[in-house]
């Protein structure tokens, strides 16, 4: 029996180094229209994918249901893959505080900061790897507060079978209108939830056109009203929620990105070989096609020889 033929997804970005193409970064793209079908699909965007941190407006949405009140950039930090900048620390600090725990009992995994300015800054103070400081630690803090609210156990509140990761995944079933097909875990240690990109899409869409005060809107706005806390100063989620009005983003690792506009339209990609560095390109292009203006602070994503300028990484559809 002859297997069927392996179709590669579509390149969708191409690192050119002096005029030459040196490198190609394929991957899978949607996009929804205002009133949710699909009015772009490049590669597979039918078969499931971790979408990493993409998933945490999900997650963040499972502890307002589990009954932890969180506004402002409380919320905002519940729903982060933060910079680790002072103020994100400050604040997973004063969560911890206010909702009697402490540090040791996040299961995080120690870490530096994710921003490299900030890193260089954090290491030259004399600090080491902490799990405050890790990027997830606003996530791990939230869901220890809900799980003391509600009475459930601390230790195993990364469990899969942990009552609030059973609210979670329901959560993202119904937001994404999918059923979850794996569950695996993420870098940070909390449960990963598999759906389709264009699913991951469609999850974004119900976020920003959920009932005002519901905990989907809620999550929306925080991150929308403080994207410093889901992100950091110098991060392209940042620039891209403070410059378009209305705007929800969310980036995750191995390249995986989803962002929905105020009137419904909303896009979700993952660049196949997980090069953060096709990212913005691709996110660049795909909010071209959507007909958001360019973001100045994203900027170009240059190649450089001998520390100057020589070519640069660009979409190609």
């Amino acid at each position: 029996m002859i297997a069927p033929p392996v179709i590669a997804p579509p390149v969708l970005a191409e690192v050119v180094r002096s005029g030459f193409v040196e490198s190609r970064h394929r991957g899978s793209l949607v996009i929804l229209a205002a009133d949710g079908s699909v009015e772009l699909a490049l590669g597979d965007v039918t078969t499931p994918i971790f979408p990493r941190s993409s998933n945490k407006p999900m997650q963040a949405a499972g502890v307002l249901h589990a009954g932890l009140d969180l506004t402002g950039e409380r919320l905002a930090l519940a729903a982060a893959s933060h910079s680790g900048e002072l103020f994100h620390r400050d604040l997973v600090r004063r969560l911890l505080a206010e909702h009697g725990l402490d540090a040791g009992q996040l299961q995080c995994p120690s870490d530096l900061p994710l921003d490299p300015v900030e890193q260089e800054t954090y290491l030259a103070s004399g600090a080491v790897r902490d799990r405050i400081t890790m990027n997830c630690s606003g996530k791990h803090t939230a869901m220890l507060a809900a799980s003391a609210l509600r009475g459930w156990p601390l230790e195993s509140y990364l469990d899969p079978e942990h009552p609030l990761q059973k609210l979670i995944h329901r959560v993202v079933e119904e937001t994404s209108g999918e059923r979850v097909t794996a569950v695996g875990t993420d870098g940070c240690g909390a449960p990963l939830m598999a759906i389709t990109l264009t699913g991951l899409a469609r999850a974004f869409r119900t976020f920003v056109l959920a009932t005002p005060g519901s905990p989907e809107r809620r999550v929306a706005d925080a991150m929308r009203a403080h994207p410093e806390y889901v992100a950091g100063t110098r991060r392209p989620d940042t620039h891209l929620m403070r410059a378009v009005p209305g705007l929800l983003s969310k980036m995750g690792a191995e390249a995986v990105q989803a962002v929905a506009l105020p009137d419904g339209r909303a896009l979700a990609f993952k660049v196949e070989d997980g090069a953060g560095r096709a990212l913005g390109p691709v996110l660049g292009r795909a909010l071209e096609l959507m007909g958001v203006p360019p973001v100045r602070e994203l900027g170009r994503a240059v190649v450089l020889g001998g520390g100057l300028e020589v070519g640069e990484i660009r979409a190609v559809f």
